[in-house]
């Protein structure tokens, strides 16, 4: 890194280096164009020096970047500075930046290259690492990257490519270190000593039997201040948090969380230890679901992460949710139509219908976060579905008194209207109790109906809050203000 690394906050620090790299792009980029436009073969030998002299410059400024802010610097530029960026990453880097970046980002960088290449690239990593990057490549990309890649490693790689995305198996490390029960303190020593470095994150060594089945697993720090002479069956703990294979990676992550775990043992149905999962792959998993539930629940998928996305392919990926809003919005002025006569008589009424809708859908938003949550965690059994029901009703009421009292009272100082004051207060209670509903039974339909409870379910809550919370004002309105 760069010498002010350390005194400039680091995130200040991308974005200083990705404009100086932007800025080298923009400069290579233009000598490019002069110089397939110049005619003069003196000034073509200069630009293609002054040229190769930024393309030098970007090159070493790539290097000394670590593999994490090589990505974020690629995932922030156009496809073209990207594609020339990219180029001028080192072939023995290359592996480890595209584990870094977005999979969207990442089949676009692959997208042209030959499979022996992308082969070469990832011969560096380890096999559960060539095991992540291939599962996001295309299915005929992905088996003629496997074909090129080292026979030691297909066989771990297909391996690992066999378990379901969302299980334990497919994020597991099968680098690791396992020791026999049996063994002395001395001899894990000797052992360690030889295998040097450690696999990255290792808090404890596994302890098998004979037949590879779990025993327990051995933290370093009884390794290094117990007496060297005890046997490894002395000190181990004998029930470690472990996992199976086809354990959901939900659990895991939420182990890990509940138990601030940085590593543990993962095991097939005979017990015998496959692999471990490692803190860092729980924090990529967190990381990637929290961005995958954010873009869902606004009906966005994964290739919305990339920014420069060509716009038509985009578009046609958001028309089911334009349209479903435009759907909703025809409703809701339909409802505000019903109603023209009355909002003709008491044109107050026009500037407070905003009031309620949205008030409406912060309360949904809230419900809808903890229900999403509940059904996350396996929490929502239909006896807690109806308590969480009458919990949300009760708050909502609650806050519809309190805030519906407060808002008629403003009213009433505006428009010295006390029955209008009656009804907008009456309004908001009726519309957070109805927010408050449907924040619940919106994601629990989904999910009933086999569907993500997460994806669109914002846009369908505001489509209910808006329509209803219009027909509700406007309706006590036409029932109380108008003879």
């Amino acid at each position: 890194m760069p010498d002010n690394a350390d005194t400039t906050p680091h995130h200040r620090h991308l974005e200083h280096a990705r404009a100086q790299v932007i800025e080298l792009l923009s400069r290579q980029a233009l000598e490019l164009e002069l110089l397939s436009r110049s005619e003069n073969r003196k000034q073509d030998v200069v630009a293609q020096l002054v040229a190769r002299q930024h393309q030098a410059a970007l090159a070493q400024r790539l290097t000394n970047f670590h593999p994490a802010d090589i990505a974020f610097v690629l995932e922030s530029l156009a496809p073209e500075a990207r594609e020339m960026a990219w180029g001028l990453v080192r072939p023995e880097r290359r592996g480890a930046v595209l584990l870094e970046v977005s999979d969207v980002v990442r089949r676009s960088l692959v997208e042209h290259m030959a499979p022996e290449e992308i082969s070469a690239v990832v011969r560096t990593l380890d096999s559960d690492d060539i095991a992540d990057l291939v599962s996001s490549l295309p299915d005929e990309q992905r088996a003629a990257v496997l074909e090129h890649v080292d026979r030691a490693d297909q066989a771990e790689v297909r391996s690992v490519l066999s378990f379901p995305e969302d299980s334990v198996g497919a994020m597991m490390d099968l680098d690791y270190i396992a020791v026999r029960e049996d063994t002395t303190l001395e001899a894990v020593h000797r052992l360690l000593r030889r295998k040097k470095p450690l696999p990255p994150h290792s808090n404890e060594i596994i302890v098998v039997d004979r037949n590879n089945r779990l025993r327990g697993v051995l933290p370093l720090d009884k390794l290094l201040f117990e007496e060297p002479e005890n046997e490894v069956s002395q000190v181990m703990l004998t029930q470690p948090t472990y996992f199976f294979t086809d354990d959901r990676d939900r659990d895991a992550v939420d182990a890990f969380e509940k138990y601030d775990l940085i590593s543990a043992p993962v095991v097939n149905l005979h017990k015998q230890v496959v692999g471990r999962i490692t803190v860092d792959a729980v924090i990529d998993e967190i990381n990637e679901r929290a961005q995958n539930e954010g873009l869902r629940q606004v009906g966005l998928s994964e290739e919305d992460e990339d920014l420069f996305t060509p716009p038509m392919q985009s578009a046609r990926k958001r028309w089911p949710w334009v349209a479903l809003n435009l759907l909703t919005a025809f409703v809701a002025s339909r409802v505000i139509d019903a109603f023209e006569p009355v909002i003709a008589q008491l044109v107050a009424l026009a500037t407070l219908m905003p009031i309620v809708a949205s008030i409406g859908g912060n309360t949904g938003n809230q419900t809808m976060a903890l229900v999403i949550r509940g059904l996350a965690l396996n929490q929502m059994a239909p006896s807690q579905l109806r308590m969480m029901l009458l919990r949300e009703l009760a708050i909502a009421g609650i806050n519809g008194t309190v805030w519906g009292s407060a808002l008629g009272a403003v009213t009433f100082a505006l428009y010295h209207d006390w029955k209008l004051a009656l009804v907008i207060g009456s309004a908001m209670l009726l519309e957070l109790l109805l927010a408050a509903t449907a924040g619940l039974v919106i994601p629990v339909a989904l999910q009933r109906f086999g569907r993500d409870p997460i994806m669109g379910s914002s846009v369908m809550l505001t489509a209910t809050t808006d329509s209803l919370g219009f027909f509700i004002f406007l309706g006590l309105a036409s029932l109380f203000l108008v003879p």
